[in-house]
């Protein structure tokens, strides 16, 4: 079981809080969908909470330890992280790309154990890269990309997964596919967190919500408590209906909010 919390997390960039007095704890088994604006702060959060950014103010702690004070192999080990937008700027293999996300376990010396070959098999198969395999990163379109680094971050089993848009740039069968996937690996144990955009998958197959607002917390819960219209209007400025949610939600936006 892992525990990552925050207590009054604050970020400042350029004399501007980017994130202000941010709370929350986030257990394994669930998969939290982080919603907000563009700037609201959903990146700044997800990275401060991988231990890539080290708070202004307020605390965030894995397990009651500071991340901050964890060993970077530790702490590389038991998070995966994966940024908005990667890129690859070297033409590896698709297959030396995936493999890359086992650097902090693998061994000292010695070839690569079969038992990790079998692995990037399993997750270039889960992505839908087996047919890439041996394709130059560089080459790959942006949607391939996505998955790409999306299985460089799962092969290493991580028991935290923090990912920014991971849906982003992906047509309409690997969105789902992907945003399935990681609601399973929440439902197998693993704690994951995830910026998310399509509101829709959010409430469809998110466990909680934590909406940012202007790098605050506006509302945190069960996607039923959380998503409203009156959320939307106040977070997005715009107006939306929402059809049911939990399992079977749609959200449909109208116009600019007045």
């Amino acid at each position: 079981m892992s525990t990552l919390a925050t207590s009054a997390l604050t970020v400042r960039r350029g004399g501007r809080a980017i994130l202000s007095d941010v709370s929350f704890a986030a257990q394994s088994g669930e998969f939290i969908a982080v919603i907000g604006a563009n700037g609201a702060g959903k990146s700044t959060l997800l990275a401060a909470l991988a231990g890539l950014i080290a708070p202004d103010a307020g605390k965030i702690t894995l397990d009651g330890v500071s991340v901050g004070y964890l060993p970077p192999r530790e702490l590389a080990r038991r998070r995966s992280y994966l940024p908005q937008n990667p890129r690859c700027e070297w033409p590896i293999s698709v297959e030396r790309l995936v493999a890359l996300g086992l650097t902090p376990t693998l061994p000292v010396f010695g070839d690569l154990p079969s038992s990790y070959r079998t692995r990037i098999g399993d997750v270039l198969s889960a992505c839908d890269l087996v047919p890439q395999r041996e394709q130059p990163a560089t080459t790959l379109s942006g949607g391939e990309l996505a998955r790409a680094m999306l299985a460089r971050a799962l092969v290493s089993d991580p028991a935290i997964l923090i990912v920014d848009e991971p849906m982003t740039g992906l047509d309409p069968r690997h969105a789902l596919d992907t945003v399935t996937r990681l609601r399973e690996l929440a439902r197998g144990g693993k704690l994951v967190l995830a910026s998310v955009h399509d509101l829709t998958l959010a409430v469809r197959y998110a466990t909680r919500l934590l909406a940012l607002h202007e790098g605050r917390v506006a509302a945190h819960g069960t996607p039923r408590t959380v998503l409203t219209k009156e959320l939307v209007r106040a977070i997005f400025a715009v107006e939306a209906e929402i059809s049911g949610v939990d399992g079977g939600a749609f959200v449909d936006y109208l116009s600019p909010a007045g």
